[in-house]
Order: C-alpha cells, then sequence, then structure tokens
C-alpha cells in the first residue's frame, strides 16, 4: 500500500488526501489549527465532485517529526510564506525514497526543496480547484477539481505517473506533463491576476471582477504582461490561452480566490509566491509590466494595513 503524508492539510490537502485515501493509499496528515477536530472527528467534506462524505485520514499528527516512518510520498500544501522554512519543516519526514509533491501556488517556488533535498525526487503540481475550509474539521468544495503534475525540474517520471493514477481514481482527474515549469507559467497567467484584484476594494470573486467590459479588458491585459514574462523566461504559452482562461471562469459559478479568502479571514497571503515572483521574474529579462506593478504595489498596501 502505498504511503502519502499530507503536510498542510488545509482545504486542498484535505480534498485531495481524502481523494488518494478513496483509492487505496495510506493517507496520514499534519495539521496543527484543525488538529483536535480532525484527530477525533476526521474531515467533514461537502463536494459536488466527490459527494459528501467524512474523510478519516489513517494517521492524524500535530507535528510533521511525529511521523516516524518515512512515507513513500510527502505532499507539502502549506502556503508559500516568507519565512516560512518549507524545508526544513518536513525534513524530519523526509526518508531516502520519499518523493516530494509540491501542491503550492506561485512561480519559482521549487528550487528551495529540490536543493534541500537533492537525493529525492520532487513533483510539482498544480491544482486547480475551488475549495475553502470553513469551521475546524469543515472542507467546502465548490467547483472544479484537477491536478496537472510533473518532475522538476522536468522529464519524465513513473513516480508522477503512479500519483496522478491514484489521484484519478479518486476522482480528482490528473494528468502528467514533462515540462511543469511551462505548466505553472500557465497557471500563473490566472493566479498572478486574479488574486490580487480580488482584494482590491474589498473582497471581489470571479463574477465581479469579470463583471464589466473595462474589468474585462484590464484582466485581459493584466494576463497578456505575464504571457510576456512566461515567453521571456522561455516558457512561450498558446495564444488561445487567455480567452480560454476568460471564457472557462466567467462559466464557473461565481467564486472567491484563496488570496481573497486569506484577506476575508485575517490570514497571511502569498503575494510573493504568486505575484511579487512573477515582477521579479519581468525585471530579470527586462519585460515592462505596468499593470502587474501597479497590482503588486497595491497588494503591499493592502497587506500592511492588514498585519496593523
Amino acid at each position: 500500500m502505498t504511503a502519502i503524508l499530507v503536510v498542510g492539510a488545509g482545504a486542498v490537502g484535505a480534498l485531495f488526501g481524502s481523494a488518494l485515501a478513496r483509492a487505496g493509499a495510506e493517507v496520514s496528515v499534519v495539521c496543527r489549527s484543525d488538529y483536535g477536530v480532525v484527530k477525533r472527528d476526521g474531515y467533514d467534506i461537502t463536494s459536488p465532485l466527490l459527494g459528501n462524505h467524512r474523510f478519516r485520514p489513517h494517521q492524524v499528527y500535530r507535528e510533521v517529526a511525529d511521523c516516524e516512518t518515512p512515507p513513500d510520498y510527502l505532499m507539502l500544501t502549506v502556503k508559500v510564506l516568507d519565512g516560512v522554512d518549507r524545508a526544513a519543516l518536513i525534513r524530519p519526514a523526509v526518508g531516502p525514497q520519499t518523493v516530494i509533491v509540491l501542491i503550492e501556488n506561485g512561480i519559482d517556488i521549487e528550487a528551495p526543496i529540490a536543493s534541500a533535498f537533492p537525493g529525492n525526487e520532487v513533483l510539482s503540481g498544480l491544482a486547480i480547484v475551488g475549495v475553502g475550509r470553513g469551521e475546524p474539521g469543515k472542507i467546502h468544495h465548490q467547483s472544479v477539481g484537477s491536478l496537472n503534475l510533473g518532475r522538476y525540474p522536468g522529464g519524465a517520471s513513473p513516480a508522477a505517473e503512479r500519483f496522478a493514477a491514484l489521484l484519478t481514481a479518486g476522482g480528482i482527474a490528473s494528468k502528467v506533463t514533462d515540462d511543469v515549469v511551462s505548466a505553472r507559467w500557465q497557471k500563473a497567467v490566472w493566479n498572478a491576476t486574479f488574486n490580487p484584484i480580488s482584494i482590491m476594494g474589498g473582497v471581489l470573486d470571479t463574477a465581479v471582477i469579470l463583471g464589466t467590459d473595462e474589468s474585462r479588458a484590464f484582466v485581459s491585459s493584466a494576463m497578456q504582461e505575464i504571457c510576456a514574462v512566461a515567453a521571456a523566461a522561455g516558457h512561450p504559452l498558446h495564444p488561445k490561452l487567455i480567452d480560454q482562461m476568460m471564457v472557462v471562469t466567467r462559466e464557473m459559478a461565481a467564486y472567491k480566490t484563496s488570496m481573497a479568502l486569506d484577506y476575508e479571514n485575517g490570514r497571511p497571503m502569498e503575494i510573493e509566491a504568486i505575484l511579487g515572483n512573477t515582477v521579479r521574474a519581468a525585471r530579470r529579462h527586462d519585460v515592462a509590466t505596468p499593470i502587474l506593478d501597479a497590482l503588486y504595489a497595491l497588494a503591499k498596501m493592502i497587506e500592511a494595513k492588514a498585519s496593523r
């Protein structure tokens, strides 16, 4: 049986962990804020895709070091935040054969983990899912659910194929790519646009963000800047990508981005990983990004006010 440890079992970690368990994996979790409830009752998950169900992990740990047997896969789903040493966080549970799976937002977020664990395979995963956490132990899956997965920095990976097969068998469609860095840039086109916009002027859901001709033009222009940065970094994206993302987002039920939910609930936001790293990549490659620069500056102002 495949042993999987989920570190940072919040909304995405719990939902994907439940799917992996459904496929027959032995899934344990590390969670802090919800530890007592999850240890006692497991996760209460409402989901239009997987059905409403209760996920009871094999083991529930308060600390990573409490997991004494290294898992086959360690799935890291914590936020990428300044001051959080992700490598140090997971080190106690990483064995020689452990495959590290990063299901996290942002650009250029894999290198610190790959450098810290040169002997371990690192898989980079891009989740496309609308899911949030409510009361302790309660997960609300709103829409879609899929994962794009690949070995970092590239190439074929039997370990990725096995993980994707488990997740797909559990109800979360998963596909493997041999160019996960390009796939991460593709997701950034949406993430680095909708996330920061969603915290401007309060909390804006996707329907409001795309609610007028002017707002749609603004979003499209910001996306075009990200595509220009990706191309300069060596990862040109499909010319119809922006139109496709706009159509899909408008067709989906209105929902709040992960950054909007964090802002609304007073939690730290992934501004640097999602937008800051994109802006810094633009500067490295001498690409003008006036809209992204403005969004970044405004997002940092909002972050500073929220932290007072």
